[in-house]
């Protein structure tokens, strides 16, 4: 069943909201047992759930933004904002990696040993669990939905997993006598981080520059099947899954009068939303002898 503009926002609106609250009672607790054991490493991993909560309300502003009809001064669409909203998940990113490492960096020269005790274990498992399931969810609704928004704020939630479970081991590490390994394991978190502020500039800087969104050989393939249509060419794409601009010129017989030749165009364009979820579809005609 294929959603209308509206209905699918509403819904990326709807698991951006049930992210955020759970983003905050994670950020809540971390920060709150980060602070009272001095452990640097669950400080850190509260900003990086923090950042998370961040990107959600930003992403909440975008997607309503995103939600627009084309309008005057955007008439593609807004769908663009979204993947801008991802792109900005990577300045969040960025800074929360330079904040680590700074930290990190200083407590191995200066020292410095934090407290662990159960709670502090029991907040970290129960956020690492916390965030196991928010990831999934979030992927599982952003593929459904085809959301940028979503796959990227997943895979942020996704790093945080990683990360609690590198500080768990950090602080196990901290108990049985090495103090060394707190500063340590948040240089890792650290990474962790900026590795999906990597893999979210991967899947949004082609939208942005408008890389081919579909091969032109399956375009042509596909518009060359349609009864009638002789030649296939100036083919061009761009945007990303369920937001597909397609553009091409065919050629038809030359003796076509204008109406069997627009039906031919129609069927292309009906043929190309179909088989490449096409959201847009312009077909020039021209006499194939004048290609």
């Amino acid at each position: 069943m294929t959603l209308s503009r509206s209905a699918r926002h509403r819904q990326i609106r709807r698991v951006l909201w049930v992210t955020f609250l759970l983003n905050l009672v994670v950020v809540a607790a971390k920060l709150t047992v980060g602070l009272m054991s001095g452990a640097l490493s669950v400080v850190a991993e509260g900003a990086h759930s923090s950042v998370d909560a961040l990107n959600n309300i930003l992403a909440l502003s975008l997607a309503r933004i995103a939600a627009q009809e084309p309008d005057e001064l955007h008439p593609y669409g807004h769908a663009k904002f979204e993947t801008l909203g991802a792109l900005g998940m990577v300045a969040f990113l960025s800074i929360t990696v330079f904040e680590l490492v700074t930290r990190a960096v200083g407590r191995l020269f200066t020292g410095g040993s934090p407290h662990v005790d159960p709670l502090v274990i029991g907040v970290m498992v129960a956020s690492a669990i916390v965030s196991a399931l928010v990831s999934r969810f979030e992927l599982r609704r952003g593929r459904e939905l085809r959301s940028e928004l979503l796959t990227a704020d997943a895979k942020h939630t996704r790093s945080d997993l990683y990360a609690s479970v590198a500080v768990l081991v950090g602080l196990g590490l901290v108990a049985m006598g090495y103090p060394w390994a707190d500063p340590l394991f948040t240089l890792f978190v650290a990474f962790i981080i900026a590795h999906t502020g990597w893999e979210i500039l991967q899947t949004t800087i082609p939208v942005l520059v408008d890389e081919r969104a579909v091969d032109e050989s399956v375009i042509r393939s596909a518009v060359l099947g349609v009864p009638g249509v002789l030649k296939c060419y100036d083919v061009r794409s761009r945007g990303r899954a369920g937001e597909v601009f397609i553009e091409v010129t065919i050629g038809v017989a030359s003796d076509l009068g204008v109406e069997d030749a627009h039906e031919i165009s129609d069927q292309v364009e009906d043929h190309l939303r179909r088989t490449q979820g096409a959201r847009e579809v312009w077909v020039h005609v021209e006499p194939a002898s004048g290609q």
